[in-house]
């Protein structure tokens, strides 16, 4: 009895392991056929401006919590 739990085990982790590597080699195809997209439509000088939006917005909400170090 014990002899067929023992084969029973290994044969679980075998088949675990093949999937494992059958997903990963799935993942690594669909990595592959992607290609990357243009940034068509998207206006960098746009962005640029929200991101310094925000950059400064975080800055001056850290200024009124914390307040001036240098007073």
């Amino acid at each position: 009895m014990d002899k067929k739990k023992k084969i029973a085990a290994v044969s679980a982790v075998i088949q675990y392991i093949r999937t494992e590597e059958e997903a990963l080699m799935m993942q690594a195809q669909a990595t592959t056929q992607e290609a990357p997209q243009p940034l068509a439509g998207m206006n960098l000088w746009g962005a640029s401006g929200r991101q310094s939006m925000m950059q400064l917005q975080n800055l001056m909400q850290l200024k009124a919590f914390h307040g001036s170090r240098f007073r």
